[in-house]
């Protein structure tokens, strides 16, 4: 029986387009908690932003692991952070400018939003200029970072996805106390976090925190970003516009995003959950 259920957010709960989880999906996550069960975002989106996509319901994120697993909630509670060097982001800064593959972005985890709690990074005034004019992304910048630490960081990356590949490998063989990956299959960003760190832990610290197995969590995702918590998991479930690497990676498949097949997902759970089964789309 499953008894935790952790998911990707953007183009996995919520479709690409929407603002916030519709209110089927809130009534999914409700269905749930009704019959005792646990749920939980696994984004890499920063805390303060769980409110506005869950339009103000709390108990649709009182537990969950934002900043790529980064930060871990139990009922409203910070049971864990993990957090990158700064002295290697500020390396990572000077990288970026000198080979203009993109620009470091910050964030304060603890203040505002994604939208209000980023900034640029680099050594280099021109290039930041060059960067807030092609993204706007960010409305400040910084050159260098004095705090020994940071929790949530990414990168606004040029050229196309072949050039952004290319862009992550190199950073992947110049970084090796980071992780880069992508946390969207169309998106121009790449995601930091520490070596070795990744959503999958998170799922491995939440079910641990609960008290539960792997066995009794599913997980759902779409992007490179997902794949930790999707690829060999015992139940981990891939949106159908997931990549190509996820749901090969996936034990279970379902519909897409925009059709809010993981809302439908939900009711599964909790209905199979009164009968002590596995819900329906989990049989071979």
């Amino acid at each position: 029986m499953i008894k935790l259920v952790l998911t990707d957010l953007d183009d996995t709960l919520i479709r690409n387009g929407l603002p916030r989880a519709t209110d089927h999906a809130i009534a999914g996550v409700q269905a749930m908690r009704a019959v005792g069960l646990h749920f939980g975002p696994v984004s890499g989106r920063i805390p303060n932003d769980m409110d506005w996509m869950f339009d103000h319901h709390e108990e649709c994120y009182a537990t969950g692991a934002y900043c790529n697993g980064q930060m871990i909630y139990v009922d409203g509670r910070l049971v864990r952070e993990e957090q990158v060097s700064g002295e290697e982001l500020n390396r990572l800064a000077d990288w970026l400018a000198r080979t203009d593959r993109g620009i470091l972005t910050m964030f304060d985890v603890h203040h505002g939003n994604i939208k209000t709690a980023g900034y640029f990074a680099t050594p280099d005034d021109e290039h930041a200029a060059r960067m807030l004019n092609r993204f706007g992304a960010a409305k400040r910048y910084v050159n260098h970072l004095d705090d020994p630490a940071y929790t949530k960081a990414n990168i606004h990356v040029t050229g196309d996805r072949a050039f952004q590949t290319e862009t992550r490998d190199l950073m992947r063989a110049e970084f090796p106390t980071m992780d880069f990956v992508f946390p969207s299959t169309t998106a121009p960003l790449i995601d930091v976090s520490p070596h070795g760190w990744s959503k999958g832990s998170a799922v491995q610290a939440l079910a641990d925190e609960l008290g539960i197995t792997l066995e009794e969590v599913a997980t759902f995702g779409d992007s490179e970003n997902d794949l930790s918590m999707i690829e060999g998991m015992p139940n981990s479930v891939a949106v159908a516009n997931a990549s190509d690497q996820i749901k090969a990676a996936a034990r279970w498949h379902i519909g897409p995003s925009a059709d809010d097949a993981v809302a439908d997902a939900l009711f599964d759970i909790a209905e199979a959950a009164t009968r002590g089964v596995m819900p329906a789309f989990m049989h071979d």
